[in-house]
């Protein structure tokens, strides 16, 4: 009986020993509160800046209307983490290439966030038919110059589709007084923009009662200019190497037909399918050209992509 007895006393022991142990292992120190401080997953109210504003425009957020609607976008965006990252991404292979077209058409830098409302930075399509990441519809394309059928699309160049956008806002800002307003056009045209300012007698896009996009749409500009600017503020992580990059490229001039762009891309050690992916006005694996019109076509250079 002793012998069960010292026995069970041993086990005891043993337990309140593990026990013990394992209290010291969860126990609240510094590091493993900080670890679970940085792993755990928490959703939070945010505080609306003070000072926002699009292209120096500031938004009334005194006006509780506008406030909630400017929380709206922010927690949408933030809390959508997965998009929110990509367009950190993006925004560094693309805003270089956006940024100084912008500079020289004198447009507000702010409007590269428009770019990222439109498109999400993709070549994207939407079902009325606008194309690209400015999201050009073709009329307006083919009204400042740029050649739109089922063999060529520049709405797919990012650099002339910019060049569009610019002479569209700045005449939309012409017509309508403001940037902010001009934004509210590139979405609902300038007459639809005009029209309800008549109907409504009002100047201001904020004081407008409008339908769901277009009532959104610069409040999404802003978010997102204020998300991208200052990411970990939001709670995004990233290193700048997590980032996209452009491949550097070099231009070749074609004034004639390219009667096959697989053999052409072969030319330059690359395959049809890096061709296209820096080339996506290209709709077709040939190129008609019988105005002798000249392209210039980009080429990635040596080293940035493994052919096999």
């Amino acid at each position: 009986m002793k012998i069960i007895e010292k026995a069970l006393a041993f086990v005891g022991l043993l337990s309140l020993c593990a026990i013990f142990i394992y209290a010291l292992q969860d126990a609240p120190t510094d590091e493993n509160f900080e670890k679970k401080l940085i792993n755990d997953y928490n959703v939070y109210a945010l505080q609306i800046p003070d000072n926002l504003n699009f292209s120096g425009e500031p938004l009334p957020l005194n006006n509780p209307d506008i406030l909630e609607r400017m929380d709206r976008e922010l927690l949408v965006n933030t809390y959508w983490q997965s998009n929110g990252l990509l367009m950190f991404k993006r925004a560094k292979k693309y805003f270089p290439i956006i940024e100084p077209i912008l500079a020289k058409y004198g447009v507000p830098d702010d409007f590269k966030y428009l770019a990222v409302i439109e498109s999400g930075l993709t070549n994207a399509v939407s079902p009325a038919g606008a194309r690209g990441v400015w999201q050009i519809m073709p009329a307006t394309a083919r009204e400042n110059g740029l050649e739109v059928n089922d063999n060529v699309d520049e709405r797919y160049n990012l650099e002339m589709a910019t060049e569009v956008a610019c002479k569209y806002l700045l005449k939309s800002k012409e017509e309508l007084g403001t940037w902010t307003l001009a934004a509210a056009a590139y979405n609902a045209g300038v007459s639809g923009v005009s029209r309800r300012l008549a109907e409504q007698n009002v100047t201001d896009y904020y004081d407008l009662l409008l339908g769901e996009e277009t009532g959104r749409y610069v409040f999404r500009i802003v978010a997102l200019k204020e998300i991208l600017s200052h990411p970990s503020k939001y709670g995004f992580n990233f290193r700048e190497k997590d980032l996209y990059s452009n491949v550097p490229t070099y231009k070749v001039k074609v004034d004639t037909a390219v009667t096959d762009f697989t053999k052409f891309a072969e030319n330059f050690g690359i395959n049809y399918k890096i061709l296209k992916l820096h080339n996506p006005w290209l709709r077709e694996p040939k190129l008609n050209n019988k105005s002798r019109k000249q392209y210039e076509i980009e080429i990635p250079k040596d080293g940035y992509y493994n052919i096999n």
